[in-house]
C-alpha cells in the first residue's frame, strides 16, 4: 500500500538514510528539518505518518508531537518516534506525548516498515470515516470527536503467565476497574463480546495457545473488529512483532513488560479506538440526517426515492399488492398565517406521530415535504389499505392537536390519495406516486376530509 511519509530530523544525512530506505519501499516521502517546519508541512501536505526525531533545536520531538496532536487538522496523523533515545522514560515520554511507537536507532528496517503499514491502514480507515462523516461535523457535532476522552476504558489480558499477568492487572488496576483476565483464550470472541472490550492485551508466548492466532480471530470478527489489539511479546522475538503487526495488531510492548509503559500503551489505544468510535458514530448520524426528516424523525423523500424501487421490484417478485398512499394536511397555510410557524410545525410532529401508530414495522412512512406525506403498505392490495387510509383520516379528523394557542387546541382534517403497484409490469416509482398524487387531488377537489383510491391505470397485458 503506497502513501506519504513526513520524514523529520534536523541531521541531514538521516533523513536521506530514511528516505533512500522508504523511497525503496514506493512510499512517497517528504521532509522537514525542524518542529516548526515539520508542523507546516503537516497541515500543507496531511501525511499518512510521520517519522519523528526527538533531539532537535529550538522544538524538540516530544513538544513537536504534542503540537501536532493538539491541532485538529493533524491531530489524527500516526506518529513514529525515530531516535538514538534508548530510555525506557524517554520511550514513555514519546507515547505521554501521543507518539504512536518509539523505535531507537539502529532501527530494525523490517520493523520499522511493518510498522508503518500497519499505521498507513489505519490512517486510510481513519480518513475514510473522517471524510463519511463530514456532513455531521458540519451539523456542528465536531465536538464528539474527543481523543482525549478515555474514562470507563475497558480491558481484558490474554495470558497464561500468572505473575506477568498479576502486574499488568496491578498496574491497570489504577488507571480503570473495569479489568478482565483470561489465562485460556476459549470462546475470547463471546467474552469479549460479553464484556463490550475496548483494548485486549494478547501474549504471544502462551503454552498450550498461539497468541497470534487470538489476535488474528479477534480481528478477523466483524462484532471484535474494532477493538484495539497490544501484543505482548518477547524483546527478541522480532518475527512476532513483524507478524502481529500484518495481521492487524494496534501495537505490542516487549516483556518483561514495564508497567509505565504498559499504562501508555494502553492510554494511547483507548485514545485511538475512542476516536475511531466517535467518528462511526458521527458517519451513522450524518447517514442519519441524511436520510430522515429533522422535524418528525421520518424518512425524508431522498431515502423513498432509493428504496422505493427495490421495495417494488420484490413485490413483483412475490407476487405480492403494495400500496402508496398520499396525505395532506387540510388548509394547513392557515394554521402557519394565523398562528405561526412554531404552531404549524407542532401540528406536523403530531401529525406524524399519529400516521406512525397506524402502521406495521414492514411499512415506510415519508415526510413527502412540507405539509404532505407519503406512506408505503408492502403485501397490502387496495381495499385493505383504503381501510387503513380510512383509519388514519378518522384518528386526525376526531382527535384535536395539542398546540400553543390561547384555548390549547387545533381541530384539522386530512385527505388522502390511496393506489396500487401493478404487478403485471410497466409500473415505476415515479408512477405509482404520481397516480397516489392524483387521487389525493381528487379528494381535495371533492371536498377534503376524506380518502380516494385509484387503482393502477395498466391494463393486463394480452397472453
Amino acid at each position: 500500500m503506497s502513501a506519504r511519509l513526513l520524514v523529520v530530523d534536523d541531521i541531514p544525512a538521516n533523513v536521506k538514510l530514511l528516505e533512500a530506505k522508504l523511497t525503496q519501499e514506493y512510499y512517497e516521502v517528504i521532509t522537514a528539518n525542524s518542529g516548526k517546519e515539520a508542523i507546516e508541512r503537516a497541515k500543507e501536505e496531511s501525511p499518512d505518518v510521520i517519522l519523528l526525531d526527538v533531539m532537535m533545536p529550538d522544538m524538540n520531538g516530544f513538544e513537536t508531537c504534542r503540537a501536532l496532536r493538539e491541532d485538529h487538522a493533524t491531530a489524527h496523523i500516526p506518529i513514529i518516534m525515530v531516535t538514538a533515545l534508548s530510555e525506557k522514560k524517554d520511550r514513555i515520554q514519546g507515547l505521554e506525548a501521543g507518539a504512536d511507537d518509539f523505535l531507537t536507532k539502529p532501527v530494525n528496517d523490517m520493523a520499522l516498515f511493518a510498522r508503518v503499514k500497519s499505521l498507513v491502514r489505519l490512517k486510510v480507515m481513519v480518513d475514510e470515516l473522517r471524510l463519511r462523516g463530514q456532513t455531521g461535523i458540519e451539523f456542528g457535532m465536531d465536538n464528539a470527536l474527543d481523543k482525549s476522552k478515555i474514562v470507563e476504558a475497558r480491558i481484558m489480558v490474554i495470558d497464561d503467565d500468572v505473575v506477568e499477568s498479576r502486574k499488568m492487572l496491578e498496574k491497570l488496576a489504577n488507571f480503570t476497574q473495569n479489568i478482565f483476565s483470561i489465562s485460556e483464550p476459549i470462546d475470547v470472541i463471546d467474552k469479549l463480546i460479553a464484556n463490550n472490550i475496548d483494548v485486549v492485551l494478547v501474549s504471544t508466548q502462551m503454552s498450550d495457545f498461539d497468541g497470534l492466532r487470538v489476535c488474528s480471530q479477534i480481528r478477523g470478527n466483524e462484532a471484535t473488529r474494532s477493538i484495539s489489539i497490544i501484543g505482548v511479546v518477547d524483546e527478541m522475538d522480532t518475527k512476532s512483532i513483524i507478524k502481529g503487526l500484518e495481521i492487524g495488531v494496534n501495537d505490542y510492548i516487549t516483556s518483561p513488560v514495564d508497567v509505565n509503559e504498559l499504562l501508555a500503551r494502553v492510554k494511547t489505544q483507548i485514545k485511538r479506538k475512542r476516536y475511531q468510535d466517535a467518528l462511526r458514530t458521527n458517519f451513522r448520524t450524518s447517514v442519519s440526517l441524511a436520510v430522515t426528516d429533522g422535524l418528525t424523525g421520518l424518512y425524508n423523500r431522498r431515502y423513498m426515492d432509493t428504496h422505493l424501487e427495490n421495495l417494488m421490484n420484490e413485490c413483483v417478485e412475490k407476487d405480492r399488492s403494495m400500496c402508496a398512499m398520499m396525505i395532506d394536511i387540510d388548509h394547513f397555510k392557515m394554521v402557519n398565517d394565523t398562528h405561526g410557524h412554531d404552531v404549524g410545525d407542532e401540528v406536523i410532529k403530531q401529525f406524524a406521530e399519529r400516521i406512525g401508530h397506524n402502521m406495521r414495522p414492514a411499512d415506510m412512512v415519508v415526510r413527502y415535504g412540507g405539509e404532505e406525506f407519503t406512506v408505503i403498505l408492502p403485501g397490502t392490495n387496495l381495499e385493505s389499505g383504503a381501510l387503513v387510509a380510512e383509519r388514519i383520516r378518522q384518528r386526525i379528523a376526531n382527535l384535536p392537536f395539542k398546540v400553543n394557542t390561547p384555548d390549547g387546541k387545533l381541530e384539522k382534517t386530512c385527505s388522502i390519495g390511496i393506489t396500487t403497484l401493478n404487478r403485471a409490469g410497466g409500473d415505476t416509482p415515479a408512477l405509482l406516486i404520481k397516480r397516489a398524487d392524483e387521487a389525493l387531488l381528487e379528494a381535495k377537489r371533492t371536498g377534503r376530509n376524506k380518502v380516494v383510491a385509484l387503482p393502477n391505470l395498466y391494463p393486463k397485458p394480452q397472453k
